[in-house]
């Protein structure tokens, strides 16, 4: 039985005074000889850690004596070795990236809908749904009739949706996200621009796809998650994905059959976005892991690809 619990969560709430629980919240966390990282900002808390019950339980705890905090909700899942190498408390602006000041995320739980009332939602001719995720989560899945904004980052949604608002007439707007942290703060950016029946999916595709029958499912296609399952589908399932370790798209076995596909260097979707020096730094950290595997060891450029540390969006945990 898998040993090693992993708990991933986030909480909008103010937190005027949040680079003072930097401290006691790292202490905690090593002290219990827990592993992973935590993104502290004046809106609130997003993280994923992992290490044993007591420990997990442990750091739980001390978040939930946060100020607004105490029904922080989380989802857990298992595993045999702890997927993070260290532990990070991190200071931010924001706990996931938008870029724009002035709202109140803290303020968008009372837009939630239930994962069982999300297909009426999203049924209704007068509503718009829009997915907050970037390019490449929403080309392996999304939900029928959901518009794509195409962005490459969270950090370009705001623009988007104000170039969209211009060109669009629309009644209502329902979004979504993976876990629900960005289409949280896309309420209250939008409410923030004037748009007030405004709703997003609460705990987003994957308790969506954990609770609504597939029978049932309007959701079409795999969720992109940023952990070592890469994607899945209904009921959770891992999906049939892998992952490029240079640019961290998600890719298909036909991709891997390319001759643009060479593992932990390139694949068919990043061959032209890297410079000669990024490929020779790639190869040889290649080259490093494939040693480090041969001793039976873990090589730094190993691990799970978490929430709050995913490489291509820095602090944007989805």
């Amino acid at each position: 039985m898998a040993e090693i619990v992993v708990a991933a969560f986030y909480k909008f709430t103010p937190l005027p005074d949040y680079a003072e629980d930097q401290p006691g919240l790292l202490a905690c966390a090593e002290g219990h000889g827990v592993k992973g990282t935590i993104l502290l900002a004046a809106e609130g808390v997003n993280g994923t850690i992992a290490g044993s019950r007591n420990g997990v339980d442990a750091v739980l705890g001390a978040l939930k004596a946060l100020p607004g905090c105490a029904d922080l909700d989380w989802k857990e899942s298992y595993t045999d070795d702890n997927p993070f190498l260290r532990m990070k408390v991190r200071l931010k602006k924001e706990i996931v990236t938008l870029g724009v000041g002035d709202v109140e995320p803290h303020k968008s739980h009372e837009r939630y809908v239930e994962p069982h009332d999300w297909n009426k939602v999203i049924s209704d001719p007068d509503t718009i749904v829009i997915d907050t995720r970037n390019d490449y989560e929403v080309g392996i899945g999304a939900f029928e009739g959901a518009i794509d904004p195409k962005t490459a980052s969270f950090r370009d949604f705001a623009a988007w949706f104000r170039k969209f608002r211009e060109e669009n007439q629309f009644k209502k707007v329902a979004m979504y996200c993976t876990g629900g942290i960005r289409c949280e703060k896309s309420v209250a950016f939008l409410r923030s621009e004037g748009v007030e029946d405004v709703v997003h999916l609460k705990g987003g595709i994957l308790k969506y796809l954990e609770t609504v029958p597939e029978e049932e499912s309007l959701w079409r296609g795999e969720c992109f998650v940023f952990d070592s399952r890469v994607s899945v589908g209904h009921d959770l399932a891992p999906g049939s994905y892998d992952q490029c370790f240079a640019c961290r798209r998600p890719i298909t076995e036909e991709d891997k059959a390319s001759l643009h596909y060479v593992a932990g260097i390139s694949c068919p979707h990043c061959v032209d976005e890297y410079s000669e020096e990024r490929r020779r730094a790639f190869a040889e950290r290649q080259k490093q892991i494939q040693l480090a595997k041969a001793r039976g060891e873990q090589h730094l450029g190993v691990k799970m690809v978490s929430r709050t540390d995913h490489p291509r969006e820095s602090g944007d945990p989805e």
